[in-house]
């Protein structure tokens, strides 16, 4: 969703045409039953044909991380330089990571709630970290009925869980690559190294201190350090 990116997207706009892009079942984007990282790759090929992008520096993360690397393996010529934030081009086992989080966001979209307090509260039930409750209710939004909704569409995205977590790349990407790690996250490691390689030999990587999985929210200028260093 753009918003989780609001801050670094202002920041970089003083250096670069920004685009923070909703994919579909997120923010304000449609949505769809369908779901996989071809098709989300080709939702941004559709988006920068339309705003006649004819190439771009690429951010992901998470899930955005594996479809900015299908992007770039699968439509190279349309990406300049990729980034991608705490993901390796490998299996994943969303379903069991994000058990806890699912729940409490699927409880969120079947309680009418009236307060965003409300609405972290009941989080709270599932979720104890307060930065990370913080960070997912920032899909919740207001309805004509002055009730809270969420933005995502979570039912679908609950469905398509092993498909979050697949890995079915092909191809290289010959372009400079980085891999940004959260310090005391463990979805990515300096020995996954072996396999980023693989299908991006120009790859390096790098670790933001003091951060997990969602590094550029919990250490938003050690993560803009990091990328100030790859963009120079």
């Amino acid at each position: 969703m753009s918003d989780n990116w609001q801050t670094h997207a202002k920041y970089w706009s003083q250096f670069y045409e920004v685009h923070a892009i909703d994919q579909r079942n997120h923010g304000k984007s449609f949505h769809s039953e369908s779901f996989s990282y071809a098709l989300l790759a080709e939702d941004i090929v559709t988006y920068m044909d339309a705003n006649a992008l004819e190439k771009a520096v690429v951010l992901g993360h998470s899930m955005g991380g594996k479809i900015a690397m299908t992007l770039a393996l699968t439509y190279p010529n349309r990406v300049s330089q990729l980034i991608v934030a705490d993901i390796a081009p490998k299996v994943y086992d969303v379903a069991s990571n994000f058990a806890a989080i699912m729940k409490g966001m699927l409880h969120l979209n079947r309680t009418t709630l009236t307060t965003r307090k409300e609405a972290d509260s009941l989080l709270q039930t599932y979720v104890s970290d307060i930065g990370v409750r913080m960070f997912l209710l920032k899909n919740m939004k207001w309805t004509s009925e002055r009730t809270l909704a969420l933005k995502c569409n979570i039912e679908v995205r609950s469905k398509k869980m092993n498909e979050i977590g697949a890995a079915n790349f092909k191809g290289t990407f010959l372009g400079k690559t980085l891999f940004i790690a959260g310090e005391t996250s463990d979805y990515i490691a300096q020995n996954d190294m072996v396999i980023i390689m693989q299908y991006f030999p120009n790859a390096s990587m790098k670790s933001v201190e003091h951060a997990g999985h969602w590094l550029h929210a919990e250490n938003p200028e050690g993560f803009t350090k990091v990328l100030h260093g790859f963009l120079g």
